[in-house]
């Protein structure tokens, strides 16, 4: 399949003209804009950023903006009722309106860029907001509830995380926000109960790790995460003591009766529910699918065509994998099964205790700081923020992702986060540790994410705004960058922990798709994985779980590496000893998140120019 091919012939999505429209004009250039639609344009997207963060309170508290103007949203949380999502659906028609009513031609090629990311947002948006059941985790997920969605798992960590605590009225907004928590948990309570009266209803065994984390939520009052937060952080800062108290009278009145509620509609639905994973089962769930295809791969490829990407690349990384092993003995048997036998050494683990989950975050956190003295060699900017591993929460890591990123403040006030998940250190062998860690961090998502926050030229709504596509195919990029920069030079082994991974998302392509499309069982789908690259029976379990909750997703890794790698590759063979690595990912990231094919044509732009 050629790049065009890829990428054009099968983006036959409402937007294709409009997106392809603007990767030409911004790689043939364009008039020169006049100040005054630059300035205009710029006011709607301030207007429509702000309109955003109302909406959100908790993604101002995460930007660090929720001061000023928006301070009132400290004490706020996110409007999760049947109403909030009206709302969210009216708002998301009203500011689509308003950028369609837009006079496009009076922009720049570079505003138009901009403008059509935003509209591409909120037609995305509309796309899945059709839909009158799910909720959202990864990407948009059927269920409101799950091990991976709602709001029971995410607040606690949020509130612990996120929410400073300095001032009394820090403590005091902290408190406002556990009471608008039990609002949310009852709002998605209701949402719940209509989608089950739909038909819409999680399997069992994601209603069983859904039931498992709720009840570790579900605590006594005093050994409430939410409770002890605040009085361990408002003790620390020399608050008065009755904050603790307050917090505990909060959980116990409030809080602890919306779980219960909650704990109470989960419970009824696991008496009967079923096994099946797949959306073909579910009224509206095929079309569901490929919306949320759409929404995460920002491309019209097919359910069929993203199976067949995954089986084809999954051949190419085993024949490499297959050399890699060979070369140390491992000669029988499959790459899965001889992968597998690099998980029966004890000496590739940390010991799955509490001191030897301290040792592997502290692994992790050598990784990023080993490879950001050779960034230099590879990108013109780096992001002026700090950057970390931890561990995922233990009250939460039963169902949660293997791995995933949290940005930084803008203003650097927090680092960005990169979340482990070691819930059973089995699941993670030292050799697989260090590409999650350039995934997830430098140069992954941590970079390319900060760069857009911390770019000056980007309108604000731009630098929060993200696709999938673009941002996880640069991180699946960024594994293999970070062996390019020579990480693997002495760790033979890490560097089939990365090819490892590689197959691994390839995979994806696969199980996803066998699972929503095809119809696979979520037995059928962990053996894949097994098969396939030889995975820890846990780890394939807990990832094969959370495509079953967010659908769609895991597809856009492979799928936007592709995209990256083509582009490269293409801009390689163009421009010959003219090109530069550096100019090459400058390119690349100076405008932000952008879907797949906006990118194309912002590398053809780079390319155009270098060639001048």
């Amino acid at each position: 399949m050629d790049r065009r091919n890829f990428l054009y012939a099968t983006a036959a999505s409402a937007f294709a003209p409009t997106l392809a429209t603007a990767g030409k004009a911004f790689a043939q250039g364009g008039a020169v804009q006049g100040d005054d639609a630059h300035a205009k344009l710029d006011a709607l997207f301030d207007t429509l950023f702000h309109e955003d963060l109302r909406r959100s309170p908790e993604s101002a508290t995460q930007l660090g903006l929720d001061k000023g103007a928006n301070a009132d949203l400290r004490g706020k949380l996110r409007d999760e009722s049947p109403a909030g999502m009206a709302a969210a659906k009216a708002m998301t028609l009203d500011q689509l309106g308003r950028l369609k009513a837009f006079p496009r031609e009076s922009l720049s090629a570079g505003d138009k860029v901009n403008y059509d990311v935003v509209v591409y947002t909120r037609e995305s948006a509309k796309r899945v907001q059709t839909f009158d059941f799910g909720g959202a985790g990864f990407g948009p997920s059927p269920y409101v509830i799950s091990q991976l969605t709602g709001v029971y798992q995410s607040v606690p960590d949020f509130l612990d995380t996120k929410h400073k605590i300095a001032t009394p009225e820090d403590a005091d907004t902290y408190l406002s926000r556990m009471a608008s928590f039990a609002d949310q948990l009852d709002g998605e309570t209701e949402r719940m109960r209509h989608d089950g009266a739909m038909g819409i209803v999680p399997p069992d065994f994601m209603l069983d790790l859904t039931l498992t984390q709720m009840t570790a939520t579900r605590t006594a009052p005093e050994e409430s995460l939410l409770v002890t937060s605040l009085a361990k952080r408002a003790k620390e800062k020399g608050l008065p003591d009755h904050y603790g108290i307050d917090a505990a009278k909060v959980y116990a009145e409030k809080v602890g009766p919306a779980l219960d509620r909650q704990i109470a509609l989960v419970r009824s639905y696991r008496a009967k529910a079923g096994h099946d994973a797949s959306l073909r089962r579910l009224k509206d769930g095929e079309a569901f699918y490929a919306a949320a295809l759409h929404s995460t791969t920002t491309t019209e490829l097919s359910p069929d065509e993203i199976h067949k990407l995954g089986l084809d690349q999954g051949k190419e990384i085993s024949a490499r994998l297959d050399g890699l092993l060979k070369a140390r003995g491992l000669t029988q048997g499959t790459v899965g099964e001889r992968i597998a036998t690099l998980y029966k050494d004890p000496k590739s683990f940390y010991p799955n205790t509490d001191l030897g989950k301290v040792d592997a975050i502290a692994y992790c956190n050598g990784r990023l700081a080993a490879i950001t003295p050779l960034l230099p060699k590879a990108f013109k900017r780096l992001p002026p923020y700090k950057f970390e591993v931890r561990r995922v929460p233990p009250q939460t890591e039963a169902g949660a992702a293997s791995a995933f990123s949290q940005s930084p403040a803008i203003d650097g006030s927090r680092p960005g986060l990169v979340y482990f998940n070691l819930h059973d250190t089995a699941e993670w062998p030292k050799f697989s540790l260090a590409t999650t860690v350039f995934h997830e961090g430098l140069p992954g998502h941590q970079l390319e994410g900060g760069l857009a926050l911390s770019n000056k030229d980007l309108p604000l709504i731009r630098k929060v705004g993200g696709f999938s596509g673009y941002a996880e195919g640069w991180a699946l990029y960024a594994e293999q960058l970070a062996d390019e920069l020579g990480m693997y030079e002495d760790d033979p082994l890490g560097r089939i922990g990365y090819l490892k991974f590689q197959l691994f998302r390839a995979g994806r392509c696969v199980v996803d798709t066998g699972i929503h499309h095809m119809g696979w069982t979520r037995e059928q789908a962990i053996a894949y994985f097994l098969a396939l690259d030889g995975e820890a029976p846990g780890f394939a379990t807990r990832e094969v779980e959370r495509y079953c909750a967010t659908p769609a997703q895991a597809c856009s890794y492979k799928i936007g590496h592709t995209v990256w790698t083509r582009a490269r590759t293409r801009a390689k063979e163009q421009l010959g000893p003219r090109f530069d690595i550096k100019d090459f990912h400058e390119a690349g990231l100076s405008y932000g998140r952008v879907p797949l094919d906006i990118l194309d044509g912002v590398i053809d732009s780079y390319i155009k120019t270098a060639k001048a």
